[in-house]
Parts: structure tokens; sequence; C-alpha cells
């Protein structure tokens, strides 16, 4: 699970998102990236986060950040996801687990009792240089942009 920390250098990763660009992290060079990792497209927790940095990302912008969500979806259902709430930002759809292999947000997980991996919502907030800045492990849904942007 997840090993990198404040201080660390972000990996470089490449995920196409709902549209079918491909995003880097040397696309980013220059500006704060907030990269976001969600379980599933849709679901109550996920689509929260999702439109709390909606709803602030006029505050994102201002503050020279960009925003990437990702989540093991594919690109079908990242679109949908997108357009049903009207996401200024792109969504990787990491079926292949690159990018949350490289961050290492896959693992063992727990819900009404039962074990299985999957996806943990983790945000990882990077700075100009590449180098993370913060993790947010404990993702308040409802107030995330409140924690990115404090």
């Amino acid at each position: 699970m997840t090993t990198l920390k404040k201080g660390d250098k972000a990996p470089e990763f490449s995920g196409k998102d709902q549209d079918g660009t491909t995003h880097t992290l040397s696309d980013y060079k220059g500006k704060k990236l907030v990269v976001f990792f969600y379980p599933k497209a849709n679901t109550p927790g996920c689509t929260a986060e999702a439109c709390d940095l909606r709803d602030n990302y006029e505050r994102f912008q201002a503050a020279n950040y960009a925003l990437l969500g990702v989540s093991a979806d594919s690109a079908k259902a990242q679109g949908k996801f997108r357009d049903k709430f009207s996401f200024p930002f792109p969504l990787i759809a990491d079926e292949d687990k690159e990018v949350i292999n490289a961050f290492g947000v896959w693992g063992p997980k727990k819900f009404m009792g039962k074990e299985y991996d999957g996806i943990h919502r983790i945000t990882f907030i990077i700075n100009e240089e590449g180098i993370i800045d913060d993790v947010i492990t404990d993702v308040k849904t409802k107030a995330h942009a409140a924690q990115i942007l404090k």
C-alpha cells in the first residue's frame, strides 16, 4: 500500500482520460497537481468528493492547481460520470491499474466485514517541481476541497 509520502518525487505516470487524451506528470510541470484516487465512478462517496472539487474549481484554478481524478473504471464510465455532474477536470480510466499501482493506492480493504482488494481513496498534492507536498489518506468526501486548499 501507499509508500509515497510528503517530500517524495511523484511517480512518472501516463494514463488516458474519458476522451482518450493521455495525461502524464510532465504535462503539469509548473502547476500544482491534485491527483485524487477514488474507488468507483457514480457511487455516493465518490460523487460527493468529485462534486465538492467541482464546486471549488475556480478556487483551485486561482491557486494554480490542476485536478486529475483516477479510478479503474472504463473510459465510458468515466465519461458518463463527468457528463452527469459536469466535471471541469479529466478522469483517468485506469483499467490496467498502471497509475493506481504507480501511486501505491491498490490494496486490501474491508467493507461490511468482507476483505477484498481495491482502490483506496487517497489524494496526492504535487508541487510545480513534481514533489509530493501532501498525501491525504483521511479524505472527507463532502469537504475535500477545504482539506487541499487549507
